[in-house]
């Protein structure tokens, strides 16, 4: 059998050992997987195993998504997590890389339909996950420090792996941080969050990691419009051509102020893939 053959089969049994877990079919469907068909040993072995995925499901999507947890509450976020285990088992053995697609879930469950903001804000959990375990540096083919001495208009910027920009017309940063500040830093932590709300605030987040902490901050339109641009690949001198989706877009103070935060990793020509980001 060659490696890809054999690659296959173990991947067609680790989903069919997912459904059996998950009581979508027989625990018989394994039989031709083993030598002999299931006895009580095994049938208790998969009974155990079923327990300990219920369990497994609800701490696997809670180390991604914490804010949400605590606005669902534990029983509620645990029922949500089996329904999508349920929905869309993980692929591979790694359940840490599971929970990518949990926002489309939220945005499509019905008992979530009056709180519209949950799944921009599962996205921008999401987001913040994958730049906290993203790779510490991107090279880039002209480093910052040799800005000045390029046409920036010709090149594309490349942002720091792990970097993306959420879009969203619910205030999903205040809500994120009210839940990420001690509460000790402030009398009511979600006050903010709760302005934000009712003035229906629209918060697009861009999210990077500067050292060992990630860092979320909400742009306004302009802004997030060039930002979006810029992590889409295109070239700066492009991205300025559409002067009516920001007329009053300061390009020197964005770079600036980007700099200054530091998810920019250099500059290179717009070729190839780059690294990838989300927008």
């Amino acid at each position: 059998m060659t490696d890809a053959a054999e690659h296959a089969r173990e991947a067609e049994r680790q989903q069919l050992l997912l459904r059996v877990l998950w009581r979508q079919t027989s625990p018989d469907a394994l039989a031709p997987w083993l030598r002999n068909d299931l006895g009580p040993a095994q049938t208790r072995g998969l009974q155990a195993h079923q327990a300990h995925a219920r369990v497994l499901a609800p701490r696997a999507l809670a180390a991604a998504y914490p804010t949400l947890q605590q606005l669902l509450g534990d029983a509620s976020f645990a029922a949500l997590a089996r329904a999508h285990w349920h929905h869309a088992p993980p692929a591979w053995g790694d359940v840490g890389q599971w929970g990518a697609d949990l926002a489309d879930f939220v945005a499509s469950a019905p008992d979530l339909a009056d709180e519209p903001y949950l799944a921009d804000l599962a996205r921008l959990e999401w987001a913040v996950h994958r730049a906290a375990t993203a790779a510490d540096e991107t090279a880039a083919p002209v480093a910052l420090r040799d800005l000045a001495q390029h046409d920036l208009a010709a090149l594309r910027l490349w942002p720091q792996a792990g970097t993306a920009l959420v879009l969203s017309m619910h205030p999903i940063v205040s809500i994120w941080q009210a839940h990420h500040v001690s509460s000790s830093m402030q009398h009511d932590r979600y006050a903010a969050a709760r302005e934000a709300l009712a003035q229906q605030r629209a918060e697009p987040a861009l999210v990077w990691r500067s050292g060992w902490r990630v860092q979320v901050v909400a742009l306004a339109a302009a802004e997030a419009a060039f930002t979006r641009a810029v992590l889409q690949g295109q070239a700066v001198g492009v991205a300025l051509q559409a002067p009516a989706a920001w007329p009053d877009f300061d390009f020197q103070a964005w770079l600036l102020l980007q700099l200054t935060r530091g998810w920019l990793a250099g500059a290179g020509p717009v070729v190839g893939s780059g690294p990838k980001t989300q927008s």
